[in-house]
C-alpha cells in the first residue's frame, strides 16, 4: 500500500471513529452504529463474554447509553491507527464518566477495534474493550489511569 493511500485509510477511519465519539457523547444508538458491520462480534467489560452482530451490539449500546442519567462523558487518548488494504486496526485507551444508577462512573479501558472496508466504508468487524484487574482480588481496576 503506498503512503498516501495508508494516509486515506487512516483518515477515514479516523473520522469513523471521531463520529462515533460524538454518537456516544449524545446517546445516539443509530449513529453509533453506523460503521458496525453486520457480522462484528464484540468482546465488552461486561457480561457477555461476546455479542455476536450488529443486532446484540446494538440493544447493549442502547442498555448502556439509557443507564446515564445524564450525559456520557467520553475522552480518548493513544489513539493509533495501522491500515493495509481493505483490513486495519486501531487502540486507544477510553474514558467514559457520567451519572449512573448505582451513582458516579468514571473508568478507563482500553479498545482495541478491527476494521475492514466493505462496499467502499470502513466497518467495524471487532472490537474488544477491557479493564486492567488486580492480580491480588482479581476484580477490574476500573479506576485505573493512563
Amino acid at each position: 500500500m503506498t503512503d498516501a493511500a495508508g494516509a486515506s485509510a487512516e483518515s477515514g477511519i479516523r473520522a469513523a471513529i471521531e463520529r462515533r465519539v460524538a454518537a456516544v457523547r449524545a446517546k445516539d444508538v443509530d449513529a453509533a452504529m453506523t460503521n458496525v458491520a453486520d457480522d462484528v462480534l464484540t468482546f465488552d467489560v461486561v457480561n457477555a463474554l461476546q455479542l455476536a452482530g450488529a443486532q446484540a451490539t446494538r440493544q447493549r449500546a442502547a442498555e448502556w447509553f439509557s443507564s446515564f442519567s445524564g450525559p456520557i462523558g467520553f475522552e480518548m487518548r493513544d489513539l493509533a491507527i495501522v491500515a493495509g488494504g481493505d483490513v486495519a486496526f486501531s487502540h486507544s485507551l477510553n474514558r467514559y464518566s457520567g451519572t449512573v444508577t448505582a451513582g458516579a462512573l468514571d473508568m478507563w479501558v482500553r479498545v482495541t477495534t478491527g476494521w475492514r472496508r466493505i462496499g467502499g466504508r470502513w466497518m467495524i468487524t471487532h472490537e474488544h474493550n477491557s479493564a486492567p484487574f488486580s492480580t491480588d482480588t482479581g476484580q477490574p481496576m476500573l479506576d485505573a489511569q493512563p
